[in-house]
């Protein structure tokens, strides 16, 4: 994984990770406010933990303005700061006379974690950070030499990026498609897997003989995730204009399969689908009890 201070990409990945983020909350031993159902800290706690001045805490905020909004930094004001006082006043001297108060969440506070270079305890916790993304990682796809794929040191990026993606396609599928909310989910999936390894999903479990816990995606290279995120995305993208373009009306599961028939025949897509099926076969072959 690329230095998260460098890289955007590489923090959204992360901060989108809901269960590796609540986990590293479980580990932090972290003092908030609790207000309006969410923990809050000032950037005048925020630059404590972190042992750093409240100048470059504001420096790294102008500097990073949109991403920690985004992440949830906010300016807290008007009758929702009226509220904050009157619960919190007297424990932070800074909010008895200001008419707006910069308040960070819980991602918004790693998010500044992930950016600052002149605090050790940043440094700490960006290490701590990954520790436990990859333990929830590891977490929820066991161990054994069907999940060998998780020694490439490229898995890991290429395992947070997919679950984003994937959720992308879900959340359209749930909205723009006919069917059983678990079925068609079911099938969209088959349909991708045979699209990318001329296999349904179904057939590639038993081929690795994984159990009804183990997840298919959890098997594959970091090539092949991206691969497949890639491929998500844009059935993803393309199932949402076709219903833009049906006037609202919801896809068939029939369409849906057209559509990722399509997309799979496409010349854009077709070096990387065979690309993919290559790499897992033949890394399979050598390294897994497992033919495609």
């Amino acid at each position: 994984m690329k230095d998260l201070t460098v890289s955007t990409i590489e923090r959204q990945n992360v901060l989108n990770n809901r269960f590796a983020v609540e986990e590293i909350q479980r580990n932090l031993d972290l003092s908030a406010m609790l207000f309006e159902g969410e923990y809050w800290l000032t950037k005048k706690m925020v630059a404590e933990f972190y042992g750093v001045d409240i100048s470059t805490i504001d420096r790294y905020l102008a500097s990073h303005n949109d991403e920690l909004k985004h992440n949830g930094y906010v300016l807290c004001k008007g009758k929702s700061l009226k509220s904050f006082k009157l619960q919190f006043a007297h424990l932070i001297h800074e909010a008895s006379k200001t008419t707006q108060l910069g308040l960070f969440n819980f991602k918004a506070f790693l998010n500044i974690g992930m950016l600052l270079t002149e605090s050790e305890k940043a440094v700490a916790l960006r290490s701590m950070m990954l520790d436990l993304v990859i333990a929830t990682i590891h977490e929820k796809t066991g161990g054994g030499t069907k999940f060998i794929n998780r020694r490439d040191v490229s898995y890991l990026p290429a395992a947070i990026a997919e679950e984003n993606y994937r959720k992308n396609l879900t959340s359209v599928i749930s909205q723009y498609v006919e069917g059983h909310h678990t079925y068609k989910y079911a099938q969209v999936t088959d349909f991708i897997y045979k699209a990318v390894f001329r296999e349904n999903a179904k057939e590639y479990r038993e081929i690795l003989r994984l159990d009804s816990k183990d997840s298919v995606r959890h098997t594959l290279y970091a090539e092949v995730l991206l691969v497949i995120s890639s491929f998500e995305n844009g059935v993803g993208a393309e199932i949402h204009e076709r219903y833009k373009q049906n006037g609202g009306i919801k896809l068939s599961v029939d369409e849906v399969e057209q559509i990722v028939g399509q997309l799979a025949e496409h010349p854009m897509q077709k070096p990387y689908l065979n690309d993919a099926r290559s790499k897992m076969a033949s890394r399979d072959y050598s390294f897994r009890d497992a033919y495609h």
